[in-house]
C-alpha cells in the first residue's frame, strides 16, 4: 500500500489567500505526484463538497475533503498558511490545513488511515508539533502517525472505592464519512475523558462500522448520537436517554452533550426505538425512529420512500430519454429484444436502452411503498409494502395508490407489533408472522376498500394534468417554482420533485411538462447566485463569491443545495429572490409547453427535451430574475461608507 502523503505532498509555507487557492495549490501537488488525474475535475468535487458545508474546525484547522472518480489512490497533502485562510469556522483562520482526497471506491484500509488522522487533529500536541515542524519529511512522518504520542487509555482511572463512572455509548457519522465522523468521535472521547465518564464510540463512516458491544450498550447510562446521516440500527439503543444532533455539535461542543446526556439520564428519560419482536434492522429507525407532531412524521415517512424510488427514476428514465434520442419515441413500440436484437443497427440499441429503462420503472410504486412502511416499522414492513405497491399497480392506482399502500402497510405492521406474544413466538415474528399478516390486510384493502377510489383520483388527477393549457398551467408552474426554491433541497423542494418523478411512472404529456418546470426552476437558485457574485462581487464577501463559481456547476446539474451558503447567510434577501425566480422559470416553462422525461440532469440533458430553446430561455429569464431582485436587495442595504468600491485583494465583506 502506497504512503498516504510524502513530503512532496507537504507545503509548509503555504502563500494561498483564499481556501479554492490553497486546494489548488495542493492538489497541483497531487497532480505531480501522480495521485490525482485530473485537477479542474477533482477541484469541482472539492467545491462542490465545500458548499455542502464548511470544513473549517475550531482550533486553527481547514480539512477540505471528498471522494472523486479523478483520484487515483487515496492522498493527503499538508500546507501550514502563517496568515491563515478563511474556511468558515467560528473562530477564525485555519494556519493548518488538509487537503484528504479518496476515490469513488476507496478501500477500507486507505479509510482507516484517514480516520485515524482525523481523530489525532483534535490531539493539541499533534498540531503544536505540526506548526513548529520546519522538515517537510518529518513532517509528512509525523502525520502519518511514526513519531504519533501514546494514545489515552479508555477509561478514566479511579480510585477504589469511588462511585462506578458514568457511561455513555455515541454513534458519529456525516456525508462523506471520512473526516467529520472520526474528529466528533476524537472530540467526545477527549471530553468524556475531562471529565471522568466511561464513553465508547461507534463511528459510521466509509470504512463501515464496528458494532457496540451488545454489553457495553446494555450498561450505558445514556447515548449521544452526533450524526448528520441516519444512525443505522437505532433500535439498539432502546429504552435509553438519547441526545440526538449534528456531528458538528460533537465537534465543537462535546462536554454540552454529555452534560446534556446527564440530564436526560437523572430525569429517567427513555427513547422508544422499536416495537415488540421487532428485529433490529439498518433502517430509518421505524415508527419510534421519528419523532415530532403527526406532520412531521408523516413527511419522513414519505420522503423515506421517494429517497429510495429516486434511483430507479433516475436510472429508467434517462434510459428511456436517451432511446427516444437515438430510435425516436415509435421505439416504444418494438419488440422484445430477448426475441430479436440486432447489434449492427441504432434502432436494436435503443430498443434495449427503451426496455431497460422501461423495466427499471416498473420497481417505481412497489419501491416507494416498501420504503414508506420501512420508514414507518423497519424491515418488517418491506414485504407487505412491497405487495401493496405491485397490488397499485395492478389495479391502476398508480403513484397515488403507492403512497396509500406504503402507509397502510406501515400502520399495519405497528399494529401486529404492540399484540402482546408468547416470548416462543418473538424469533418468527418479524420473518414469517408479522409479514404474513401485514400482507393479508394490505392486500384487502388493496384490492377490496381503496383501490378503485385511489385508481378513480390518480386517472382523474392525470386527466387534469392532460387537460392543463392556458393560465392553467402557468399558476401550476408558479406554485411548483415557488416549491422548488423556498427550501432549496427541504421539505417543499422534496414534495414538488416527488409530485413530477411520481408522473413519470406512468408519463402523459401533462406529467412531462410538470417535470420540466420543476427541474428548471430547481436550477434558477444556485445559478442566480452564480451570476450575482459575477456582476456584483463587492455585494458578497470573498467566502461567497468562491462558492459562487461551485454554484455555477451545481445550478446546470440541478442541485438546488448549490444554493443553500448564500441563502443561510441571508435569508431575507436570498431566499425571496430566488422564489421569484423560480416562480417566473416555472411558468414559462408550462406555458412553453416543454416536456421532459429525464428526472434529472440538469443541462446536459436539454438535448432530450420538449422545445429545448424555449426551455433555457425560462432558466435565463427567471436566473436574471432572481439575479437582479438579490442585488437590489443587497445594494439598498448598503451604507454610505460601503458604497466605495472595495479592493479586491482586501478580503473584508461589504455590508449586505
Amino acid at each position: 500500500m502506497s504512503e498516504l502523503i510524502t513530503a512532496d505532498l507537504v507545503d509548509l509555507d503555504l502563500s494561498a489567500q483564499s481556501k479554492s487557492e490553497a486546494a489548488r495549490s495542493l492538489a497541483g501537488r497531487m497532480v505531480a505526484a501522480g495521485r490525482v488525474t485530473d485537477l479542474d475535475g477533482f477541484l469541482a468535487d472539492v467545491a462542490a463538497r465545500e458548499a455542502r458545508m464548511p470544513t473549517g474546525l475550531d482550533g486553527g484547522i481547514g480539512i477540505p475533503h471528498c471522494r472523486s472518480e479523478h483520484v487515483a489512490t487515496p492522498t493527503l497533502a499538508f500546507g501550514r498558511s502563517a496568515p491563515g485562510i478563511d474556511f468558515g469556522a467560528a473562530d477564525g483562520p485555519a494556519d493548518l490545513v488538509f487537503l484528504i482526497a479518496a476515490p469513488a471506491g476507496a478501500d477500507d484500509d486507505h479509510l482507516t488511515i484517514l480516520s485515524s488522522l482525523a481523530r489525532r487533529l483534535m490531539d493539541p500536541e499533534f498540531t503544536d508539533a505540526l506548526r513548529a515542524e520546519c522538515d517537510p519529511a518529518a513532517a509528512a512522518a509525523l502525520i502519518r502517525g511514526e513519531e504519533a504520542p501514546a494514545p489515552a487509555a479508555d477509561e478514566p482511572a479511579r480510585e477504589a472505592g469511588t462511585v462506578e463512572p458514568f457511561r455513555i455509548v455515541a454513534v458519529t457519522s456525516c456525508p462523506t464519512g471520512i473526516a467529520h465522523t472520526y474528529m466528533a468521535a476524537e472530540s467526545l472521547e477527549t471530553a468524556a475523558r475531562a471529565e471522568g465518564v466511561v464513553l465508547h464510540v461507534e463511528t459510521q463512516g466509509s470504512a463501515g462500522f464496528q458494532r457496540l458491544d451488545p454489553a457495553v450498550v446494555a450498561a450505558a447510562d445514556a447515548v449521544i448520537w452526533a450524526h448528520d446521516v441516519e444512525v443505522r440500527e437505532k433500535a439498539r439503543f432502546d429504552g435509553k436517554p438519547v441526545v440526538d444532533t449534528g456531528v458538528k455539535a460533537g465537534i465543537s461542543r462535546p462536554a454540552e452533550l454529555i452534560s446534556e446526556a446527564r440530564r436526560k439520564a437523572g430525569r429517567g428519560e427513555a427513547a422508544r426505538l422499536s416495537g415488540a419482536g421487532e428485529e433490529p434492522g439498518p433502517g430509518t429507525g421505524g415508527a419510534a425512529g421519528a419523532s415530532g407532531h403527526f406532520g412531521v412524521r408523516l413527511r419522513t415517512y414519505l420522503m423515506s420512500g421517494v429517497s429510495y424510488m429516486v434511483p430507479f427514476v433516475a436510472a429508467g428514465g434517462l434510459l428511456i430519454a436517451l432511446s427516444f434520442a437515438i430510435g425516436g419515441y415509435e421505439i416504444a413500440s418494438a419488440k422484445s429484444v430477448a426475441d430479436h436484437f440486432d447489434w449492427g443497427e441504432a434502432a436494436g440499441w435503443a430498443a434495449l436502452l427503451n426496455q431497460i429503462g422501461t423495466a427499471a420503472f416498473g420497481f417505481l410504486v412497489p419501491v416507494l411503498a416498501g420504503y414508506i412502511a420501512y420508514g414507518m416499522a423497519d424491515r418488517p414492513a418491506l414485504v407487505p409494502g412491497f405487495v401493496g405497491g405491485a397490488i397499485a399497480l395492478t389495479i391502476d392506482a398508480g403513484f397515488l395508490g403507492g403512497l396509500v399502500a406504503g402507509l397502510l402497510a406501515g400502520a399495519a405492521v405497528t399494529a401486529i407489533q404492540r399484540v402482546k406474544v408468547h416470548p416462543t413466538l418473538r424469533g418468527i415474528m418479524p420473518v414469517l408472522v408479522i409479514p404474513l399478516l401485514a400482507s393479508i390486510a394490505v392486500g384487502f384493502l388493496m384490492f377490496i376498500v381503496v383501490g378503485k377510489p385511489i385508481a378513480s383520483l390518480q386517472n382523474a388527477l392525470t386527466d387534469w394534468l392532460n387537460g392543463l393549457s392556458g393560465s392553467n398551467a402557468v399558476i401550476l408552474g408558479v406554485v411548483l417554482g415557488l416549491m422548488m426554491c423556498f427550501d432549496m433541497g427541504g421539505p417543499l423542494n422534496k414534495v414538488a420533485y416527488a409530485f413530477a418523478v411520481g408522473g413519470l411512472a406512468d408519463p402523459t404529456p401533462g406529467s412531462l411538462k410538470v417535470m420540466a418546470a420543476v427541474m428548471a426552476a430547481g436550477m434558477v437558485p444556485p445559478l442566480a447566485m452564480a451570476l450575482a457574485t459575477t456582476v456584483r462581487r463587492g455585494l458578497f464577501t470573498r467566502t461567497e463569491r468562491e462558492n459562487g463559481r461551485a454554484a455555477w456547476v451545481l445550478g446546470a446539474s440541478f442541485i438546488t443545495e448549490g444554493a443553500i451558503p448564500f441563502a443561510a447567510a441571508d435569508p431575507l434577501r436570498v431566499i425571496p429572490s430566488a422564489m421569484a425566480g423560480g416562480a417566473v422559470t416555472g411558468a414559462l416553462s408550462m406555458a412553453f409547453g416543454c416536456t421532459l422525461r429525464a428526472p434529472h440532469g440538469g443541462v446536459f440533458v436539454v438535448p432530450l427535451i420538449g422545445e429545448p430553446f424555449l426551455y433555457l430561455l425560462a432558466i435565463a429569464a427567471g436566473t436574471a430574475v432572481s439575479t437582479a431582485l438579490v442585488v437590489v436587495l443587497k445594494g439598498a442595504r448598503r451604507t454610505p461608507e460601503s458604497a466605495a468600491p472595495a479592493g479586491e485583494g482586501s478580503g473584508v465583506a461589504v455590508a449586505a
